[in-house]
């Protein structure tokens, strides 16, 4: 590879040094430390300057202080002379909000890209954006991975004879008919309606589901409210047993344990993109690792590889 140096934030450190081990490249540090008017200072403890510059940093509670934290590290690469700086989010929080849907309301999502390339980004690579049109708010270059590929890797291993994916909502209904071509199964959908955060309705499941074993594909949990709200008109069609499966599994509001009181569901699946403190992790929760993917596409990008040929959903 290039010359390269990998950095982390405060927000995930664990999923830095997993990704650096399959680099085989070190996690350079970083010190962030806090002014007595509370105002973060950060400083990358390696040399970066015309160096191929990557800082890893999901955008996870407290968002607001990891977001700071890596304009400030895009800051400090841009002033020392990095060559090309890479922001690595697995999660990007502000993603939920991508449209005007309500009268005078922010658009988060398009203002914490611009703020981020105005902070010094040069490309962004990012895992399982809410919604399509967020790419499209980055002015620089965007590498948009998925982890239909892990996902389906742990599920391939079960008898999918009568099983059927369901997708929450139409709008996650093609990366869910997507994963569920991997894995050879049919695919359907929930019609959701959302009045508030925690507030949704779904009218009707739109495909065959009674008498099958159903796969949830969701790209993230935050409370779990779609998920419950789902379940219960799944039911209803005669559906389950159930397995929950989701890419950022931020599981606020004991919605871990919520689901694992449910007895037809018999497994929740995530990913490491988010961390996940050992105290929630309850039994039936099973968390895969995306470092390989997230390295594979890191090493691409220093080289000059094709990343969307790797990645692109089959």
């Amino acid at each position: 590879m290039r010359d390269i140096v990998v950095f982390s934030g405060s927000a995930h450190p664990s999923l830095a040094s997993e990704i650096c081990a399959h680099l085989g490249t070190p996690l350079s540090p970083t010190r962030v430390t806090r002014f007595a008017n509370d105002c973060l200072e950060v400083q990358l403890q390696d040399n970066c300057r015309e160096r191929d510059v990557f800082l890893i940093q999901p955008l996870v509670p407290p968002v607001q202080e990891n977001l700071v934290e890596l304009c400030l590290m895009l800051d400090a690469a841009r002033g020392a002379s990095a060559a090309r700086t890479t922001v690595v989010l697995p999660h990007y929080a502000y993603a939920r909000s991508d449209k005007k849907d309500a009268p005078r309301i922010s658009i988060g999502g398009r203002l914490v890209a611009d703020l981020l390339v105005a902070s010094g980004a040069s490309r962004v690579l990012a895992l399982t954006l809410h919604s399509p049109q967020v790419h499209g708010f980055f002015s620089v270059p965007v590498d948009h991975l998925h982890a239909l590929r892990e996902l389906a890797a742990h599920f391939s291993r079960l008898d999918l004879s009568n099983t059927v994916v369901v997708s929450p909502d139409l709008g996650n209904a093609k990366e869910a008919a997507h994963f569920a071509r991997i894995l050879g199964a049919p695919v359907a959908a929930g019609a959701k309606q959302r009045f508030a955060d925690d507030k949704v309705q779904i009218s009707t499941v739109i495909g065959e589901v009674s008498g099958k074993d159903v796969i949830i594909l969701d790209d993230e949990i935050a409370k779990g409210s779609t998920v419950f709200e789902l379940l219960g008109k799944l039911r209803e069609r005669g559906a389950g047993p159930f397995r929950v499966a989701c890419t950022h599994g931020l599981f606020s509001a004991g919605a871990l344990d919520r689901l694992q009181a449910e007895d037809d569901v018999l497994e929740i699946v995530t990913t490491n993109s988010v961390p996940i403190p050992d105290e929630k992790r309850v039994p039936k929760l099973r968390v895969l690792s995306v470092a390989p993917a997230l390295a594979e596409a890191m090493r691409r990008i220093n080289v000059g590889e094709s990343v969307s040929t790797l990645f692109e959903a089959p």
